[in-house]
């Protein structure tokens, strides 16, 4: 472990961002942290507490927030926690003030729409001259910044850099298990934002916990096919950012995502459900091109399918259940 990563800029605001902000603070880096919102930076810096995204935890007075993207590009590394839709954009206004080499590790989970790509793949083509890495695993903002433990994966191809980055942002309550697998960290977090929606649904139709228990294992068996057709490595999905993050994901309404499906199984409809939130839920922007993927590598997907036809409303609820459960019966493997 020869790097050292003393200065780290967290570039997103929202709840995780602010959480991973905090648990950078708390390993004692020096952290600043861009909001877009002139009011989220001044409730940092002044109350220590981002009342928007994250309200009743304190933070850590030693997070300087800042509004300025160029301010935030001299660090040792970046987390980029905007939502995987805006990633591009970011990277774009990021990229002419980046030193060359920095370790730009990407935090969001997501699919981009329209060009379905993977956000490696957004980080290659937006800030090419980036050292690329991937945080990813079982983790809700409020608790990791309260302290509650958990672990994570962060991959870099360069294993050196993932082990030094670990040190960097590590505590006893936060602990990332470091990877050489890009692909595999990310593909699970992408997946099972879509899933999540699904056993949302599962819950809000009151199907049971045997329905979400063989939704979810169904699920995982599907974000497995595509993950190893993009060149992931089998354990790393069946790991802390595949399946660790699919069991967190599926099976807790205070995920955006699995709530989501909740109350689009009870029978509310999208444009509501989304109106009524200031936080992103991936799943629901990942659906299409997760599944425009999956076609692309001939990889059955008919669970992500059925989320799809449901955020598109090409399918109304009960059409994608039943479509489900008239599949015809085969093989488990």
């Amino acid at each position: 472990m020869s790097a050292t990563y003393e200065t780290i800029s967290v570039v997103g605001a929202g709840a995780w961002g602010t959480a991973l902000a905090q648990v950078a603070a708390k390993a004692g880096r020096k952290v600043t942290l861009w909001a877009r919102e002139a009011d989220v930076v001044e409730s940092i810096n002044i109350a220590h507490e981002n009342s928007t995204f994250l309200p009743g935890i304190a933070l850590s007075p030693e997070i300087r927030a800042t509004s300025d993207l160029a301010a935030a590009a001299s660090a040792d590394a970046i987390l980029m926690v905007t939502p995987a839709q805006h990633l591009r954009a970011t990277l774009a206004q990021l990229a002419p003030h980046v030193a060359r080499g920095t370790p730009v590790v990407l935090c969001a989970k997501g699919v981009e729409q329209g060009t379905n790509a993977l956000l490696t793949e957004v980080l290659a083509e937006a800030m090419p001259d980036a050292l690329p890495a991937v945080l990813s695993g079982p983790s809700f903002a409020a608790e990791v910044a309260r302290g509650l433990p958990t672990a994570v994966t962060l991959a870099c191809e360069d294993e050196t850099v993932a082990e030094a980055l670990a040190h960097a942002i590590g505590l006893p309550a936060f602990r990332p298990y470091y990877s050489s697998d890009l692909i595999g960290a990310e593909v699970g977090g992408a997946v099972k934002n879509v899933l999540a929606i699904a056993c949302g649904i599962v819950e809000g139709k009151q199907f049971g916990a045997s329905a979400r228990a063989a939704l979810t294992t169904r699920g995982f068996a599907e974000l497995t096919r595509l993950g190893l057709a993009l060149g992931a490595r089998m354990e790393t999905l069946a790991g802390l950012s595949g399946l660790g993050d699919l069991v967190l994901t599926c099976n807790s309404p205070q995920s955006r995502n699995m709530s989501l499906g909740l109350a689009l199984g009870q029978g509310r409809s999208l444009a509501e459900i989304m109106g009524e939130r200031n936080s992103v839920s991936e799943g629901v922007h990942s659906a299409t091109a997760v599944v425009a993927l999956a076609r692309k590598y001939d990889i059955e997907m008919p669970i992500a399918e059925a989320v799809a036809d449901i955020v598109t409303s090409r399918l109304n609820v009960d059409e994608a259940i039943a479509s489900l459960l008239a599949r015809p019966f085969r093989a488990e493997a």
